[in-house]
Order: C-alpha cells, then sequence, then structure tokens
C-alpha cells in the first residue's frame, strides 16, 4: 500500500498528509446533481474528479475497503417549478431527468453502484435520494431543536447561526460578506438574517410529508439538511472526505458542517472538504446569456465521452477549467493514438492497474496533469501493455477498436473544407457589409449543424452541433 496521500484540504488552506479514520472503510461522499434538467458541462466536471478519486482509493486500500456516496437531490424549488411549467408530476421529472444523467455520465467512463457492488456484500458505491432520506432528516431536525442550535417560526424550522461560534470555518468568509447574501432571503420569522432553514411548509401540489418539531402541517426539507442526513445514515456523524465544486462552498458546505456538527456535538463533519475550480467556455463564463450553456448531452453528440473525460483530466482540478474546441481536439488527437494500439494487444487479457509513478502523481492531490506525463512516458518508452493497463484503470479503452471508429463517426458528420470555404465566404460577406449574404452562409452552415463563433479578436471558430 501507497505509504502516503496528500489532498488539499479546504478546510485547513494547506496540503495535508491524508489519514483515514478507519483504514478498512475509508469513507467518501460527494456531492451530486439536483434533478431537474439536463446536468451541463459544468456540473461533468466534480462528477469525473471525484470518479477519479474513489478509484485512487480503491487501488490504494483495496475496493474493499472504501464507501463512496454520491447523492441524488431530488426534492427542491428547481424541480418543482419544472413539473409546473411542464405540466407533469414532480415524480415524473425526476426520475426522467435522473435516467438522463445516468445516461450521459455513463458515457464520460464513470463509475457507477453497478459497476462496483457484488451480491450479497455491503454496497461500496451508494447513490442515495433525498427523498429516501426524509425520516433521517426528521431525527437531525429534531436533535438541533432540542439542544438549542434550531427553532420553529411560522411552521418553518430555522438553524441559528449565532449560536456556533465559529460558524464560517470553511468559507471564511467576512460576517458582514456572509449577513449581506443571507439578507437576500431575509424573512420575518428569521432572529437573525443569516439563520437559514431546515423545513419548511409544503405549498399547495408541492412534495409534502410529516413536520418534524411538533408542527402539524406538512412539509419539506431545505436543501442543507439532505446532505447531513444521507452522509450520516451512510458514512456515520464524522467521515474522511467530502467533494463538491467550489461554488457548493458557501453557503451549502458550511450549512452542512453547521447542522451536522451542532447537531452531534463533533467538532469536524469530514476531516478533508476537496472542491474542484470553475468552469469557462473559450475563456468565457459559461451562461445561457452568452449562447456558450452546453450540457453533457450536447458536448456528448459532438465528441465521444473518453475525449471529454480526457480533456477534464488535463487541467489540475482545483484549477480554473477552459473548455475549448482546440483542446477537445488535442484530447481526441492523443486518445486516437492509445486506442490504435488496441491494433496489436487484446485489451480484454490486460489487468487494469496503476504503475507507481502514475499513484505518486495521483496521490500528490490528484496531480492528472502530471499523470498524463507519466502515461506518455509510458507510451515513448515502449511500456505499451503498462500504458493499456493505466487507461483501462483511469476509466479509459471501454471500446474495442471499431467501437471507438464507429463511436467518432457517428459524431463527425461534416466536410471540414467545406465548413471552411463558407466561413472564408460569409468573412467577405462581412467586411463587404453585405448583411443577406453573411445570414444565408450562417444558415447555410447551420443546416449542416455547425455553430459558427466570431470572437472578439476577429476570429470566426466553429463546431459541429450535432
Amino acid at each position: 500500500m501507497l505509504s502516503e496521500l496528500k489532498f488539499y484540504n479546504t478546510l485547513t488552506r494547506s496540503k495535508d498528509r491524508f489519514t483515514p479514520i478507519d483504514p478498512e472503510n475509508v469513507r467518501v461522499y460527494a456531492c451530486g446533481p439536483t434533478v431537474y434538467d439536463f446536468a451541463h458541462i459544468g456540473n461533468a466536471r466534480p462528477i469525473i474528479v471525484f470518479d477519479l478519486m474513489f478509484r485512487l482509493l480503491r487501488h490504494v486500500y483495496g475496493v474493499e475497503h472504501v464507501t463512496y456516496v454520491r447523492n441524488i437531490t431530488d426534492v427542491d424549488d428547481k424541480i418543482n417549478a419544472r413539473a409546473m411549467e411542464r405540466g407533469v408530476s414532480i415524480r415524473e421529472v425526476t426520475e426522467e431527468t435522473a435516467r438522463q444523467f445516468h445516461d450521459d455520465i455513463r458515457e464520460l467512463g464513470v463509475l457507477m453502484p453497478e459497476d462496483v457492488n457484488l451480491p450479497g456484500q455491503k454496497p461500496s458505491f451508494i447513490e442515495p435520494r433525498a427523498t429516501e432520506h426524509i425520516a433521517e432528516m426528521r431525527v437531525l431536525i429534531d436533535k438541533l431543536v432540542e439542544n438549542g442550535h434550531a427553532y420553529v417560526a411560522e411552521d418553518h424550522v430555522l438553524f441559528s447561526v449565532p449560536s456556533m461560534q465559529d460558524y464560517g470555518s470553511l468559507s471564511r468568509r467576512p460576517l458582514d460578506e456572509m449577513e449581506a447574501g443571507a439578507r437576500v432571503d431575509v424573512a420575518p420569522y428569521k432572529r437573525s438574517p443569516m439563520d437559514f432553514v431546515l423545513w419548511k411548509p409544503s405549498k399547495p401540489g408541492e412534495p409534502s410529508w410529516d413536520s418534524p418539531a411538533g408542527i402539524t402541517v406538512c412539509g419539506r426539507p431545505g436543501w442543507h439538511i439532505e446532505c447531513s442526513a444521507m452522509s450520516w445514515k451512510h458514512l456515520g456523524e464524522t467521515f474522511d472526505i467530502h467533494g463538491g465544486g467550489i461554488d457548493l462552498v458557501f453557503p451549502h458546505h458550511e450549512n452542512e458542517i453547521a447542522q451536522s456538527r451542532c447537531c452531534f456535538g463533533t467538532s469536524v463533519m469530514a476531516n478533508v472538504w476537496m472542491h474542484n475550480g470553475f468552469l469557462q467556455v473559450e475563456g468565457e463564463k459559461m451562461s445561457k446569456s452568452l449562447g456558450n450553456f452546453i450540457t453533457i448531452r450536447e458536448a456528448l453528440a459532438d465528441w465521444p465521452g473518453e475525449v471529454l473525460r480526457f480533456n477534464m483530466l488535463r487541467t489540475h482540478y482545483r484549477q480554473p477549467f477552459d473548455w475549448t474546441v482546440r483542446g477537445l481536439e488535442e484530447s481526441e488527437k492523443i486518445l486516437n493514438r492509445w486506442y490504435a494500439l488496441l491494433k496489436e494487444f487484446d485489451v480484454s487479457s490486460i489487468k487494469p492497474s496503476l504503475s507507481a509513478k502514475v499513484i505518486e502523481a495521483l496521490a500528490d492531490d490528484l496531480n492528472t496533469p502530471k499523470a498524463i506525463a507519466e502515461l506518455h512516458g509510458l507510451d515513448s518508452s515502449g511500456q505499451k501493455e503498462e500504458l493499456i493497463a493505466n487507461l483501462r484503470a483511469l476509466g479509459f479503452l471501454k471500446d474495442t477498436l471499431e467501437q471507438w471508429a464507429a463511436r467518432r463517426a457517428s459524431v463527425v458528420s461534416v466536410d471540414a473544407d467545406a465548413v471552411e470555404a463558407l466561413i472564408a465566404e460569409r468573412k467577405q460577406a462581412r467586411a463587404d457589409k453585405n448583411w443577406a449574404e453573411s445570414d444565408r452562409l450562417r444558415d447555410a452552415l447551420a443546416a449542416m449543424g455547425v455553430v459558427v463563433k466570431d470572437n472578439k479578436d476577429g476570429t470566426t471558430t466553429w463546431e459541429v452541433s450535432r
């Protein structure tokens, strides 16, 4: 077994040696999706990062000694709004969206519970749903009310932030900044503007359950209490690692810590808090208003899932990641080279495993750029079988060579030379201020399934949209 793993801990702001609470049961929790719409490529990043973490821990500690929990949030205001908008039941929205999510992330080479859990044995990968843990939420809420960390007001239960002396230890935000953010959701029944909802009454048509704390009207949980309940149920009062995107540090993870610690009287909820950096698209923040919002499903229409996975892992997980067509093209070129190895080797006969230098790189806070450099080193030194073994262990080479070729052919359906010629004509039309011709050429490209982007520096880039 490797002697030392080091991970950057958001809680301590340092890269610390990882020492599990129990080496016989290393416990990890990662925040999963809220199932109301297709997941976007920003959502894919933590899924891929913590899948890699799970793989590494299983390799180091043994597959039977790691428990990984990745939740699904299936009760939320966004879900209610989407169901009303579509005129369907909330259950229909959550079931359909969860199914879409699973279909998409399977293409990214992400391990699923059915891939690792063995019949008759304790599951090592658990994917709990919030609605299946309402009883645990009520228990936690009742405990918090009993010990003075929560209170009932107008059929709501709220966590009393001033009751926790070191609230804010994860995000380390200035008090005035936290208060300013909290005032967006201010309500007359709050004792402090920073207090947050643990439980609230349900409106007509919304999901509802018997309420905790003696409240007689039915209600539903707040967002933060859901993860506290699910992690407690499956990992205990304290566990080893909690992961998620950096956008969740405040308020979600901060509030999880407050609930769990105050409920159980513990000094920590998780020993290590790991957060992946933000994602941009071609150097800009991804947003629907900028027209650069990309779902995983849309990205998979243009690129094989392994290309998306490899492309993300080329950047260290804590760094901002820039999603670019050039990066995807480079990633595809590398994978094409490595898939070509299957002409010489029977991949099924090569057991997935990680080389010492690859483990050493990943053991240093999941240093994937260094790990990929080690893979290139295996390639250049002719250690092809060892390279294949590492790639398989990291979630690659899932297809046969024929399947890989067919998969790529299915998403490349345009003549690149013809596209470039039309773009050149359009550029000249724009220079001549012939806007009608420019629009005609743009529509012709769109009919080919090509999206054109005019960049600030005067260049034009394009990508296949289907």
